[in-house]
């Protein structure tokens, strides 16, 4: 991809992401890269200029950088069954129901983002599904990603019987006489029933599934994507992309190190890490590389899995789903090879255990500039606060999860007064921590701009009615942009883009509202009015 020569960008108003010069009249790009960012009339009297856009007064933001994503599994769920506003079990029933009648020659039937209060306090079952689909597999993935509801046929496809053992860190929920009742927790579900769904498809719905999710994220002025998690078929997907040339933006990907019970295992997932990235760094595509490895310490608090230092309101306290040893042997690892690792940590016991890990890997190590990174902090003791600014450790967050509208079991399980400590960006941002924005599609919309929204005012992006979440840990606007743009780029490594500055690549969209000025709700809605990514205009 090449930019087509001097270009000076001109008539808007320019946010840099850059704190020591935050607004700038003009861009100037030659080539791929940004060669000037400024005042108009110094940008006029640059030599050889080919071509001058008015910007005809849109906001220019430096291109956005999605730092947590699952692509594969985004672009499957495009084509899913939607149970994410479903009203009660017997729409969900009758959505199911349709897609299987509209879809004969399907081998079973997939649908994604169920939540629990439709079923009003009854607990997934395979006989809810096996009454709307008797005949053909149902898989269903929850909104979180972390639990699974499959029915009967679904079950024997996969194996699980009475004899199967729940895998490590997960748990098959089983009735009064030992049977599979359907419901798939943590490893069961991520490992058991979304492994074993993709060992029955082949490469090209995977195929299929990448470009679809790259097409979206284009269109919603994403510049570049990280990919937390990848399987094996999954990662081959995103290399065949790579070979056929077919990844509009760069990703950079995070393999999975899943916890298998046994240190030799867990190690030689690390080594696996190890040997991937130098195959892909020899092809020296800037198109796809490996950052480093991604880890579950928990679960999620909407199920009551996430390892919490005081017990859920139920009275329940689930142990994290890896022992300190475990954990500690596996980042002390990946840290020696240079491997960033990424943390799922929700619980604030997960994010302390996960602080704890990269301490040991930098008491073992030494600090050789490998910045770790933990992801969603949902709830973070007020005294992990310093320890993580204080390691470098990136608190990547996605602000989506905290919209007013899938709030309700969350906030069921914490109870009112924790629920007033979830999400706490701003008590982070305050404490020096590294910040990154995402949206962890497909747990939840994949749109850029309605996170940045939900960022800067925990409001609902899809309800306006509903109150804002605890309103005073929002970051103001553009703190959330810096986090959405450079500090996401930095996040995953990338250090040529996230910024407007002359040198570095010239990925920038155009907003044809200005929430500066027209307020945040200005990106409930908005879409990009313009994209160019490597100095090339691709939208419109």
């Amino acid at each position: 991809m090449h930019g087509d020569g001097i270009v000076h960008y001109r008539g808007g108003r320019v946010f840099t992401s850059d704190e020591r010069r935050p607004w700038a009249e003009s861009v100037v790009t030659d080539g791929e890269l940004i060669r000037f960012v400024g005042p108009a009339a110094e940008a006029d009297r640059i030599p050889g200029i080919a071509r001058t856009v008015d910007l005809d007064g849109a906001l220019v933001l430096p291109g956005l950088v999605e730092a947590h994503s699952h692509l594969v599994n985004l672009g499957r769920s495009l084509e899913q069954v939607d149970l994410f506003d479903a009203r009660d079990l017997e729409d969900v029933q009758r959505r199911l129901a349709e897609a299987a009648a509209s879809r004969p020659a399907a081998a079973r039937i997939l649908g994604r983002s169920w939540l629990l209060g439709p079923l009003a306090g009854r607990e997934p079952d395979r006989a809810m599904l096996d009454a709307a689909v008797p005949d053909r597999p149902v898989y269903l993935t929850s909104n979180d990603l972390h639990s699974g509801w499959v029915n009967s046929a679904a079950l024997a496809e996969l194996g699980i019987d009475r004899d199967t053992p729940d895998p490590a860190g997960g748990t098959i929920v089983r009735d009064a006489h030992g049977e599979a009742t359907g419901l798939l927790l943590e490893t069961a579900a991520l490992v058991l029933m979304r492994g074993g769904i993709e060992r029955l498809e082949d490469d090209s719905v995977r195929d299929a599934a990448v470009g679809r999710a790259l097409e979206r994220y284009l269109a919603a002025g994403v510049t570049a994507v990280a990919d937390l998690g990848l399987r094996d078929a999954e990662f081959a997907a995103l290399d065949r992309a790579r070979e056929r040339d077919a990844l509009p933006i760069p990703v950079t990907g995070y393999l999975r190190v899943e916890r298998s019970g046994t240190r030799a295992a867990e190690l030689a997932q690390v080594e696996r890490a190890i040997a991937i990235r130098s195959r892909v760094a020899a092809h020296g595509s800037p198109m796809l590389r490996v950052a480093g490895v991604k880890i579950w310490i928990d679960g999620v608090i909407d199920s009551g899995t996430a390892a919490m230092r005081e017990p859920f309101g139920d009275g329940s306290r689930p142990e994290a789903l890896w022992s300190r040893d475990a954990l500690e042997a596996v980042v002390v690892a990946a840290d020696a090879a240079g491997l960033q690792v990424a943390m799922h940590a929700i619980g604030d016991a997960a994010v302390e255990l996960g602080i704890d890990a990269v301490e040991a890997a930098l008491r073992a190590n030494g600090d050789h500039g490998v910045r770790h990174r933990l992801e969603h902090l949902e709830v973070v003791a007020p005294e992990s606060l310093a320890r993580l600014a204080r390691l470098g450790i990136t608190a990547s967050v996605q602000p989506v999860h905290a919209d007013p509208a899938v709030q309700q079991a969350w906030r069921e399980r914490l109870g009112d007064a924790r629920s007033g400590q979830g999400y706490p960006w701003a008590e982070l941002d305050r404490a020096g921590v590294h910040l990154a924005l995402g949206t962890d599609a497909p747990t939840a919309p994949y749109a850029p701009l309605p996170n940045l929204f939900i960022a800067a005012t925990r409001s609902s992006a899809s309800d306006a009615a509903l109150p804002a979440n605890h309103p005073e840990q929002a970051l103001t606007l553009a703190r959330a942009i810096i986090a959405a743009t450079r500090g996401a780029a930095e996040a995953c490594g990338w250090t040529d883009r996230g910024v407007l500055a002359p040198g570095l690549r010239a990925d920038f969209v155009l907003l044809d509202r200005d929430p500066f000025e027209d307020g945040p709700e200005a990106l409930r809605d908005a879409a990009p009015a313009g994209l160019v990514i490597g100095g090339i205009q691709r939208i419109p």
